[in-house]
């Protein structure tokens, strides 16, 4: 029997973790039609999110690029139909690996940082401060954090995919066991590659940066204990957004399908 307790416990504090969070969605939200006062704080969290993110972002995606195309192309040249590749490359990239990779990235690099600095202000009373200056706490930081995640991850996302198309295309015509040209390449790419296909990776992106925002303000605005509660919700939010992004990318993908 206490097994099942625990059991229940679990599954009562995850439905509260998720209406609350909602809550905080609903909130953040509303605040939205405040963004125009708030460009300043909008456009800082821009460019962390997505202008210092651009160079690992590049690194990722060249490399994820060209091991795509070198495991398919190999393994395609055994049946000689290796010049599909740069239809294969693309679609892999646009429909999964580019929104998931690049959203793993910002949820471990920019999640992580935005959880641990409201955690900070949390546990230091520096939101309750906030709240002693008549200053809504959603609004001045929530708010920001969200929209610029949904601006900047789908920009990176198409970064990402381009960088990785990109290294494919390298790999597929050095590799002297694939060797295919670039024209030969790309006309694959332009033959598989549908708009359709680039709408539905954006819209994954947007989503997925919707849960890193919003999961990291959540933790953030959560944080208790000191410097250790403060480790603990920066590795929640990280956690915690992986497995969110992958339920999401699962139920996207069935939906668009």
């Amino acid at each position: 029997m206490g097994m099942f307790d625990r059991v229940g416990k679990k599954v009562l504090s995850f439905h509260e973790v998720l209406g609350e969070m909602l809550m905080l969605l609903g909130r953040t939200v509303w605040f939205f039609r405040e963004a125009p006062r708030n460009l300043p704080s909008i456009f800082n969290q821009m460019a962390i999110i997505g202008y210092e993110t651009v160079p690992i972002a590049s690194v990722m995606a060249f490399f994820v690029g060209m091991v795509l195309a070198l495991q398919t192309g190999v393994e395609l040249q055994k049946y000689g139909t290796q010049n599909i590749i740069g239809g294969i490359v693309g679609l892999s990239m646009v429909r999964e690996l580019g929104p998931v990779m690049t959203s793993f990235l910002v949820a471990g690099r920019v999640g992580s940082a935005m959880a641990a600095e409201i955690g900070v202000m949390k546990v230091y009373e520096e939101i309750d401060a906030l709240k002693t200056l008549d200053i809504n706490p959603v609004r001045y930081l929530a708010m920001p954090r969200l929209i610029a995640c949904l601006v900047c991850v789908p920009a990176l996302v198409i970064f990402a995919n381009a960088v990785g198309i990109v290294g494919g295309a390298i790999m597929s015509h050095l590799h002297p066991k694939i060797f295919i040209s670039y024209s030969t390449y790309y006309d694959s790419l332009n033959t598989a590659l549908k708009l359709k296909e680039v709408g539905a990776g954006l819209l994954k992106a947007t989503v997925f940066g919707g849960i890193i925002a919003l999961v990291a303000c959540y933790t953030g605005f959560k944080t208790s204990g000191g410097a250790r509660g403060i480790a603990q919700a920066t590795t929640r939010a990280v956690v915690l957004s992986f497995m969110l992004i992958l339920v999401a990318d699962y139920f996207l993908t069935r939906i668009l399908m």
